[in-house]
């Protein structure tokens, strides 16, 4: 039956329906949910569908080419890889399926520090490349083991996620006193003293949280963090101008534009509202990039076109592992650049490099179309 809905699925969405029949309700809901009320996790998905095309018309798109440069390398999509935790209660090769088959698509998976498979095996695992999420601990010897570490495996930057002093309110992970299953390990963090997520009264990951993880971090610790490696720095969880030009005077290499997939604060804005405010503030000098809701090619195309250098996918490739593994997420990351093709056809944008602002007309436009009056 699972076979059977896989070779009839045609966009990503339809894999959470196959992850959320094939998975404990404890992972599902873990995977699934956003904070408190999950209004944001909502918005993430529908500010998207308040963006339109403004199509441009008899261009010559019989070639399309979708490639782009990320920190100077080239990749064959700007679709990547967003670091997810734990991936092997999604599907017993987790993380080591999500690496080999963002390697095949041939773009950039980034590694979660919580990950249930090690920076070493990872590496081993494919060849393409990875970027390593890095949550900063108390400890910061812990913090310099796993950089040194990432550098060794040859991982080509750090993304260092700065939105998570204390973990959101996640509600079903409460209710469902959400713990690692106990024949799982954080593995990145194996023998280094660093506690482990098991059953508690409240959330396992929320008091491994409070435990671990350095909530005085601060803009210092980011230079410190840059004397540590040469590799370059992007911070993950920026949300307004403000935050971005302190990025910028800290001379990280980039910034990924993120809410955490709505599981951190809620009622923030959904990342592709918060998208624009931050790419104009950053003035070109370093990239932005932006994660959060994305569930079609439209949705790249138009965060694109609001100057994006390139978007991190992170739920449907969750989802695609549960339902298929590694075939899964391939057809995961197909369809989505499958989709984005088609869009930049439709819009007539031959490379990724056309693709502008005049292609999209956004909500808090003035003048902006608004639902048409009934006759």
């Amino acid at each position: 039956m699972i076979q059977r809905n896989m070779e009839n699925i045609t966009n990503v969405m339809e894999f959470e329906a196959i992850a959320r029949e094939k998975l404990p309700k404890m992972v599902y809901d873990y995977y699934a949910s956003g904070a408190e009320d999950q209004w944001t996790l909502q918005e993430n998905r529908n500010a998207y569908s308040r963006i339109l095309f403004r199509p441009r018309i008899l261009v010559d798109v019989s070639k399309i080419d979708t490639t782009t440069t990320v920190l100077g390398y080239k990749i064959s999509t700007p679709i990547m890889v967003a670091p997810t935790a734990m991936q092997k209660m999604a599907h017993p090769e987790g993380e080591l399926a999500i690496a080999r088959a963002a390697s095949s698509a041939r773009t950039i998976m980034t590694l979660s520090s919580w990950g249930t498979s090690s920076i070493e095996e990872v590496a081993s695992a494919a060849s393409g490349i990875k970027f390593f999420q890095l949550y900063v601990f108390k400890d910061r010897n812990i913090v310099e083991q796993l950089v040194r570490r990432a550098e060794k495996a040859g991982f080509k930057a750090i993304a260092l996620t700065v939105d998570t002093p204390r973990l959101g309110r996640r509600e079903a992970d409460i209710k469902n006193r959400f713990a690692l299953p106990p024949h799982l390990t954080l593995k990145n963090y194996e023998g280094l003293d660093s506690g482990s997520v098991r059953r508690s009264n409240d959330s396992g990951l929320a008091t491994y949280v409070a435990d671990q993880v350095d909530r005085s971090l601060n803009w210092k610790d980011v230079k410190w963090l840059q004397t540590i490696t040469k590799l370059p720095i992007l911070v993950k969880g920026v949300l307004t101008a403000e935050d971005a030009r302190l990025s910028v005077q800290a001379g990280v290499a980039g910034i990924i534009v993120s809410n955490h997939g709505a599981r951190q604060l809620d009622y923030v804005p959904a990342t592709i509202m918060a998208l624009e405010e931050v790419v104009r503030a950053a003035e070109g000098r370093i990239p932005v990039f932006v994660d959060g809701g994305i569930r079609r090619g439209t949705d790249v195309f138009k965060a694109l076109a609001l100057g994006a250098s390139g978007v991190f996918i992170g739920r449907p490739v969750i989802f695609a592992l549960a339902a298929g593994g590694e075939a899964g997420v391939k057809k995961a990351i197909g369809m989505l650049h499958d989709e984005l093709e088609l869009t930049m056809a439709l819009s007539g944008c031959r490379s990724v490099t056309e693709i502008t602002r005049a292609h999209v007309v956004a909500p808090w436009e003035a003048g902006s179309p608004r639902v048409a009056p009934r006759l």
